[in-house]
């Protein structure tokens, strides 16, 4: 390495050149190091392999602008920067990234944990509020990979995806996770009986009596604390039946054929009603029945989970939904995912305590939040619009989020100094507005580049912000 950044200099001997030397990679005819010059943050690269870059070649060397282009090449020739899947036998944390200048820090929260990072994590929704791609969103999380040096892995999920199409476009642009988001092949059970009885028998027959033999019969089930009568089991199948094969389906049709391994998870927690033992027991049976290998499963629990705030509910029976859930993972060897995980304190060593320390835990917008708390502090006046422009358009977000946030009991912006403008981010309901706005916030393009000037102008502010709250989560998780 030393003889390469030898090389560089003497290559730009009257250049203003930064090298970060801990992001050196080589491997056969390839030599890369991140560098700044000129103010501009580049990659510099050597080797007969330099000529996939695109750049400008100087003395031997090649000096190449962080791009897409350049992204797909640098996954490509190494190896570390490319998301990859993280398995069933790993604790994960998604971290999301709404904006793209968040990874550095999340990267930084996680590097002395055993947790490995979902780093690219965007759903389709996200994707359309920010007016972003999943190319962007992989092209932030690589870059900042190599920028940190981590090697250790990370992963990139197509999140809260229902359909096919949706998933092989996720799939094409590099994700290694998808999280298939069932609700919309869930289907209510009818509360009567003889509605229920009628759901049922629209089954073909072919399918239910075999299933229906099988599991009134499951001494597995029963040996575990699981037991399905007639009319459990006859709401399960009608729920859940569509659910399973729309995964095997898409994991048969499209995940198979990649050539690569994919974390796959399946998501059931988008409805109104808490997702029974027996209802995950009977999915995650009837997958592994099918050969489709799953990683995680995100059943929906008792209590709230709502967006950027703590858990609502009682703990102790937290406790008691989410053992029986373990119990069942760990039978069919998948993980127990939480979503909306951010910010969820008081449930946070639950989780680690009943997943024995692997889980997969899901956060977004707290990353976003902590971007807002940067902007309070160091651009009030900023903040005070931006404020008034999520209360001006409150209905709309709620529209895309379900949230109970009450704006009235929010202290009125204007008898607020600017020195208390950052508490607003840590009260529930002003919290909750700001959490759900971004969409609108980021599609007001001269708005846009306001918060992104600002953040960049405290770029370090920024990192150590997002740092310390993701911290603050892995260690409420046991992971530090």
């Amino acid at each position: 390495m030393d003889r390469y950044i030898v090389k560089i200099r003497q290559a730009m001997p009257d250049g203003d050149i930064w090298i970060k030397e801990s992001t050196y990679a080589q491997t056969e005819g390839l030599r890369a190091i991140y560098a700044t010059a000129a103010e501009k943050e580049c990659l510099i690269v050597d080797g007969c392999k330099a000529f996939l870059f695109e750049g400008e070649a100087v003395g031997g060397i090649k000096i190449c602008p962080l791009n897409h282009a350049n992204r797909l090449v640098l996954n490509m020739e190494i190896g570390y920067t490319r998301p990859q899947a993280i398995g069933a036998a790993t604790a994960s944390f998604g971290c999301g990234d709404r904006l793209g200048l968040a990874n550095a820090g999340q990267l930084a929260a996680v590097r002395q944990t055993r947790v490995k990072p979902v780093l690219a994590q965007q759903s389709l929704r996200e994707l359309y509020l920010t007016g972003r791609s999943y190319d962007d969103v992989i092209d932030a999380a690589s870059w900042a990979v190599f920028k940190s040096g981590y090697r250790e892995g990370y992963g990139a999920d197509g999140d809260h995806l229902k359909t096919k199409q949706e998933v092989e476009a996720a799939l094409e642009h590099g994700c290694s996770m998808i999280t298939l988001d069932c609700s919309g092949v869930l289907k209510e059970p009818p509360a009567q009986a003889e509605a229920l009885s009628r759901a049922y028998e629209r089954i073909p027959a072919r399918k239910r009596l075999i299933l229906e033999e099988e599991y009134l019969n499951l001494t597995h089930a029963a040996s575990i604390g699981i037991t399905y009568t007639r009319q459990t089991w006859m709401e399960i199948l009608v729920t859940y039946l569509d659910a399973v094969e729309l995964a095997e389906e898409i994991y048969m049709e499209l995940i198979c054929s990649r050539g690569r391994r994919i974390d796959y998870e399946i998501s059931l927690d988008e409805t109104v009603h808490t997702t029974s033992a027996a209802a995950h027991y009977f999915v995650a049976r009837e997958l592994k029945k099918r050969h489709v290998r799953i990683s995680s499963i995100a059943p929906k629990f008792v209590g709230e989970f709502q967006k950027g705030i703590d858990y609502i509910g009682d703990t102790e029976s937290f406790r008691r939904n989410l053992r029986i859930h373990c119990v069942v993972a760990a039978c069919y060897g998948h993980k127990v995912s939480i979503h909306s995980g951010s910010d969820k304190f008081r449930v946070f060593p639950v989780i680690a305590d009943e997943t024995k320390g692997l889980f997969h835990v899901k956060t977004s917008g707290t990353s976003w939040l902590e971007a807002v708390r940067v902007i309070a502090r160091n651009a009030p006046d900023l903040y005070r619009r931006m404020h008034w422009i999520a209360l001006e358009h409150l209905d709309e977000a709620r529209s895309y989020y379900k949230v109970d946030c009450d704006v009235s009991v929010v202290k009125p912006l204007d008898t607020a100094t600017d020195d208390e403008l950052p508490a607003y981010i840590d009260q529930d309901d002003s919290r909750q507005l700001m959490h759900i706005a971004y969409g609108i916030l980021l599609r007001d393009k001269k708005m846009q580049d306001e918060i992104y000037a600002s953040l960049r102008k405290n770029e370090a502010a920024y990192r150590r912000q997002v740092e310390q709250h993701i911290e603050k989560h892995l260690i409420s998780l046991q992971c530090l």
